[in-house]
């Protein structure tokens, strides 16, 4: 009996994906730069502040739910590499299931969440206040949102790249829109950013229904034994629960990093929010081509394919290099220009362009974090995510101990090691792992 001729991964299969992923990512962070610039233009340090805190509370917490995404597409796209027609669909039914009880469970939590985390990061009276009125009201966006986390990677999961496009620009664009509108237009101050956030998830929540439904063979109509299925709810029990401590170590660092900030003062948080606008531009650049590692990797790990999987992992890798490259050649040359669009304070500007080679820097180590997350992901080694999260986190907080007596400059670089340590801990453990899986010497 002859072992299976699986097709060779080619560059045009990996930017199949990762094009439009990159296209759309791209319009995420535009979100906080829109949100940033909306709310600068009031030249009102307190609430640049406030929506910068309240923001990174909030993608800190849905980040946390990020498996929803992740698993949804490792498993999907793991289906389809086994030839598993019906599980894809109970996939998607069993990820809405648990979207909307985590979002609903959010909601109702929302008081005593608020009193917890914005203790915990320590702003001034005025930015603790004007955060406080965005969080109220965008929380009410959070079951449609994590919705929306079930689709993306149901799409993505399978190689349906274009229709998970569509849906991510269409949610990012009312965003951004709907913020001009009623910040700027109408005075609806912060509370009319999270006003936007809502319109955008919901909006966002209809079209990606509408679009599944279309997709799916047999709409969402899914046998009760196969959609409870033991094995695969607790496999799924299990990576979930994984992902989710892994994402908690990442919330961790970038929480810390916020609160040490508010701790500073409100310029240094303002400065420091600007510039974390150009993190998440080069994170979600580079995470396009995480979305093709995780489809490929778990379509090739579906279908038992050891060659296309280590296909796939090389030409991530090196085209996320010659693209963080790119990425920061644009910061060298137009990074100042950008902060100054972002904000009319001088002295934001002044402290945000003392700090602006980090984020020229972060891109490099960027690479191996986020493209090893990917492969990681689409193989659902999710322990081993775990594991090695936890220790860079570790080797973050005793780099920042180390070096806290240099303040601002201390925490930067603490950050900028976190970023070696996630890609380069997950690189170390790789060889091993493919070995174990596919039983290669």
């Amino acid at each position: 009996m002859h072992a299976p001729i699986h097709p060779k991964i080619t560059t045009r299969e990996v930017f199949s994906i990762a094009g439009p992923a990159m296209v759309a990512n791209l319009t995420t962070p535009l979100i906080g730069v829109v949100s940033t610039t909306a709310i600068g233009r009031l030249d009102d340090a307190a609430l640049l502040g406030g929506v910068a805190m309240a923001s990174v509370i909030f993608d800190c917490l849905f980040w946390l739910f990020g498996f929803l995404r992740m698993s949804t597409l490792a498993f999907t796209a793991q289906a389809l590499g086994a030839g598993e027609t019906r599980e894809q669909t109970a996939i998607l039914v069993r990820g809405f299931i648990v979207a909307g009880l985590i979002g609903t469970g959010l909601i109702a939590l929302q008081l005593p969440l608020t009193s917890v985390l914005f203790d915990l990061m320590g702003g001034s009276e005025g930015v603790t206040r004007a955060a406080k009125t965005y969080f109220m009201i965008r929380i009410w966006s959070s079951p449609f949102a994590f919705a929306n986390y079930v689709v993306l990677g149901w799409l993505v999961g399978q190689a349906r790249a274009n229709p998970a496009l569509a849906l991510q620009v269409v949610i990012n664009v009312i965003n951004m829109i709907a913020t001009v509108l009623l910040v700027q237009v109408y005075g609806a101050g912060i509370a009319g950013a999270a006003i936007a956030a809502v319109l955008a998830e919901t909006t966002g929540f209809a079209v990606g229904i509408v679009v599944a439904w279309r997709i799916s063979q047999n709409g969402f109509a899914v046998p009760a034994a196969t959609l409870f299925n033991r094995t695969k709810l607790m496999r799924l029990l299990a990576v979930n629960s994984d992902i989710m401590i892994r994402t908690a170590a990442l919330i961790a660092v970038f929480l810390f990093f916020t609160a040490k900030g508010a701790r500073a003062g409100d310029v240094t948080l303002a400065a420091n929010s600007v510039l974390n606008n150009f993190l998440l531009v080069s994170a979600f650049f580079l995470d396009g081509l995480a979305n093709a590692a995780q489809q490929l990797c778990g379509r090739a790990f579906g279908a038992r394919d050891a060659r296309g999987f280590s296909d796939s992992t090389r030409l991530v890798l090196l085209w996320g290099i010659g693209f963080a490259l790119m990425v920061s050649v644009l910061f060298a040359l137009f990074g100042a220009a950008l902060i100054n669009l972002m904000t009319t304070s001088d002295d934001v500007r002044r402290y945000a362009r003392e700090f602006l080679p980090f984020v020229i820097l972060a891109p490099l180590p960027g690479v191996f974090a986020f493209g090893f997350d990917g492969i990681y992901v689409g193989a659902t080694w999710a322990r081993e995510m775990r594991n090695l999260m936890l220790a860079s986190l570790a080797i973050f907080l005793a780099t920042w101990w180390v070096l806290s007596s240099f303040g601002n400059t201390g925490l930067w670089i603490a950050l900028l090691g976190f970023y070696v340590a996630r890609g380069g801990l997950q690189g170390l453990r790789y060889p091993a792992l493919l070995r174990k899986t596919f039983k290669t010497v």
